[in-house]
């Protein structure tokens, strides 16, 4: 494949995104401390900090861009089972649950902040940031409207108070504005984060290099986190929803340009073929179904294997948000996979589920005696309620529910971060440091200035980064984990780690021969990394 040269991005980035978060922070507190102190000089005071409330519903645009929505969730170079509510590795609709066990919410993403709004009324948070503005700016300063997001109440105005004394601040790149902004965010510091804000404007773009084009969408987080909109995310960027074909085809141009989805696919079948290699009945759970894709692979692989192939059946899960992006529903997945298993001679059965995974009940599976099991979770179960959301904690809860079938094997691939239980201000950290990376790798298969890729970007990456960013409670539901925390979770549900074997290691550097070399792999505690240079992106494992 094709690659661009590498580029440089903003110097805040280079050696530092490979970093735990607890080394990134002290590194950017120490500049924004100064730039603390002479922002709160100029008014006389340590800083002006004003709660607020959504007072209806709120509209932002990328000020670069007239589009934005979603992440890196991508399938085969045909299609992908995407909605724009998925993150990086999620290639059908979001697995949300609220609290309740049997939500019927038709948008995943709800309200943000949940419980830190402070009840107030429109004219009175005018009077208070007019009176903000007159200490900061003089009696005779104008409001100017240079903002294109149509902010509809008091915080509109605060947006434009642009004219703070930029000379004293230190010159800071642009991730460390992005995190001095979140900052004053978390400190609830309103004026100081609307001037940072739309100094930040000047400098992302969706176009740009990797940090620009991340920094846009992390603004927008930002933005969306201020005005409590993440409720309304499906409506709140401007551009239009993209027709399931439009979808599919930036799909397609993310899972050839990117290889997470060809090494959780390759990792996960070399492990389920060679513990399945004497079984003539085999099933497969997959709770990420999306096209399909991974399982036309090992049918391909099975039709081959020594004595005939086994008997296939599979359990696809789904849910109803994926129907767009797939243009239909889990017949589709049957039809494709049917005729493919048939021009392979392997027999063949399969059983839909069309539900959130958080709904998946027992009677759901239609678990067979006779079959060994094998049980897929390609980077889905970060999308998991757990104890902290809810009481039902359906992370654990499902984890259970699996182990109670007695399966052979149980593959595990999710992207190696930390921004599950994450206070807002670390969780901005990690997700700047996360993502910078990806947008680095993705730069590293594609020219800059192609604008498929930034088309593909802006309708699978952004949705999922402000999500992140603006929500909590159940309305979050980007909620990734580290190995580490993973393998207690399995461990507690009565799950033992199982070794993989080194045909697992070599098949994904095969994949990886097709993309930048800067893609490397690592075995470590009984796991496969996938990594960008010195940063891990994703794990392969597996559990019986």
């Amino acid at each position: 494949m094709q690659t661009s040269q590498q580029h440089q991005s903003s110097a805040g980035i280079n050696g530092l995104y490979h970093k735990p978060v607890q080394d990134i922070q002290p590194y950017y507190l120490q500049n924004l401390q100064i730039l603390d102190n002479n922002m709160c000089s100029e008014s006389g005071s340590q800083g002006t900090s004003v709660s607020f409330q959504t007072y209806k519903e709120q509209f932002f645009t990328l000020e670069s861009s007239t589009t934005a929505a979603g992440f890196l969730g991508y399938d085969s170079p045909s299609a992908v089972s995407v909605s724009s509510s998925k993150s990086p590795f999620s290639p059908q609709g979001s697995h949300s649950c609220l609290s309740d066990p049997h939500h019927s919410s038709d948008n995943p993403y709800g309200s943000p902040i949940s419980g830190s709004s402070v009840a107030g009324d429109g004219g009175k948070l005018k009077h208070k940031l007019r009176e903000l503005e007159i200490t900061l700016l003089g009696p005779e300063s104008d409001i100017v409207d240079t903002c294109n997001c149509c902010f509809n109440n008091g915080i509109h105005q605060a947006s434009s108070i642009t004219n703070l004394n930029w000379e004293m601040i230190p010159m800071l790149d642009l991730k460390q504005m992005l995190v001095l902004c979140a900052q004053k965010v978390s400190d609830g510091d309103l004026v100081t984060a609307v001037g940072l804000m739309n100094k930040l404007e000047q400098m992302v773009s969706v176009s740009g290099e990797p940090i620009q084009r991340l920094g846009a969408y992390m603004l927008e987080g930002l933005r969306a986190r201020l005005e409590s909109s993440g409720s309304n995310i499906y409506r709140a960027l401007k551009c239009k929803e993209p027709t399931s074909k439009e979808l599919m085809s930036y799909m397609s141009i993310l899972f050839q340009i990117c290889p997470y989805w060809k090494f959780a696919y390759t990792s996960a079948n070399v492990v389920i073929k060679e513990m399945m290699q004497h079984e003539p009945r085999i099933h497969i759970i997959d709770f990420q179904i999306a096209q399909g894709t991974q399982h036309m692979m090992l049918i391909k692989d099975l039709a081959t294997r020594p004595g005939g192939p086994p008997l296939l059946r599979i359990t696809g899960l789904d849910d109803s948000q994926s129907n767009h992006a797939r243009g239909g529903g889990l017949h589709i997945v049957k039809e494709r996979l049917s005729k493919f298993a048939e021009s392979y001679n392997v027999p063949f059965e399969f059983h839909d589920a069309t539900m959130y995974d958080c709904e998946v009940e027992l009677e759901h599976l239609k678990v067979q005696p006779g079959y060994a099991l094998a049980v897929n979770f390609p980077y889905v179960l970060h999308h998991m309620p757990d104890e902290s959301v809810s009481i039902w904690n359906h992370r654990d809860r499902l984890l259970r529910l699996v182990k109670s079938l007695s399966p052979k094997v149980v593959t595990l691939v999710e992207q190696e971060s930390n921004t599950n239980t994450s206070p807002f201000f670390s969780r901005f950290l990690e997700t700047l440091d996360y993502y910078a990376a990806m947008f680095e790798s993705i730069d590293g298969g594609c020219p800059r200035d192609d604008k498929q890729r930034i088309s593909a970007e802006q309708h699978c990456v952004a949705r999922d980064i402000v999500n992140m960013i603006a929500c909590e409670g159940p309305e979050r539901i980007e909620r990734h984990e580290l190995l580490g925390k993973w393998r207690s979770r399995f461990m507690m549900a009565g799950f033992s780690p199982c070794p993989l074997s080194p045909s697992v290691r070599y098949s994904a550097g095969e994949v990886l021969k097709d993309f930048d070399k800067n893609y490397a792999l690592e075995v470590r505690d009984g796991a496969l990394y996938l990594k960008w240079k010195m940063r891990g992106m994703a794990t392969s494992s597996a559990w019986r």
